[in-house]
């Protein structure tokens, strides 16, 4: 048992206050305190699809080490799982969304980034753990998802993940949606591979109009 005056407790608080449990609360309380666009759409703390998602896809990938890619954070509906990494980047088009991400969460680890289309201003080379899209894809087409791997390879670490889910228009619900680009897992497959990218998992089955990819650096 350590004596009484110890410094064990103290750097206990100290690393609480910083740490990965200090960071999960402050995302949880201030998603909270405001009604977060993007939760019309499914909540991840609700929804069992989305529940599975946040489990395994992301999750195992987001540690106080990590460094972490958001493409189309929206209001921050996937974003609160992502700041108990080191480092954020946010990554949107439209200002006003990142706006709206401002709105809900006001972090010190969390960078956000208005981009031209398909580039990664700001954010270092050869910098980035883990690559995270909800949301976003399914709403691209084949060209723009094309520019968008070019440039994930230029920040990713060695080793990276990154996950996508994009239209699978091989699903009668993505058919039946306007909003959604023309893609199938055939399409997406032979994209990232052309990239020289290494698919480590697909998941065909969990969303009914959509699926989802994890690739790394091959």
């Amino acid at each position: 048992m350590p004596s009484l005056n110890t410094t064990l407790h103290l750097d206990m608080l100290r690393n609480g206050q910083h740490g990965l449990i200090s960071r999960l609360r402050r995302a949880r309380d201030a998603f909270r305190a405001h009604k977060t666009y993007g939760l019309e759409w499914g909540d991840p703390e609700r929804d069992e699809p989305l529940i599975y998602v946040k489990r395994h896809f992301l999750a195992p990938y987001v540690t106080p080490k990590t460094t972490a890619l958001e493409i189309g954070p929206g209001g921050g509906r996937w974003t609160r799982y992502l700041l108990a990494a080191r480092r954020v980047y946010a990554v949107d088009y439209h200002q006003e969304l990142l706006d709206e991400l401002a709105v809900n969460f006001r972090a010190d680890n969390l960078i956000s980034i208005k981009n031209n289309g398909t580039d990664l201003p700001g954010v270092p080379p050869a910098s980035v753990d883990f690559v995270f899209s909800f949301g976003v894809f399914v709403h691209l087409d084949l060209d723009l998802i094309d520019a968008y791997l070019r440039s994930f390879k230029s920040v990713l670490k060695g080793g990276g993940n990154i996950v996508l889910q994009y239209a699978d228009k091989t699903k009668p619900m993505a058919k039946l949606n306007d909003g959604f680009a023309e893609n199938t897992p055939e399409q997406m497959r032979t994209l990232i591979l052309s990239h020289r990218y290494r698919i480590e998992e697909e998941d065909t089955g969990t969303m009914w109009h959509s699926s989802i990819v994890r690739f790394t650096t091959a």
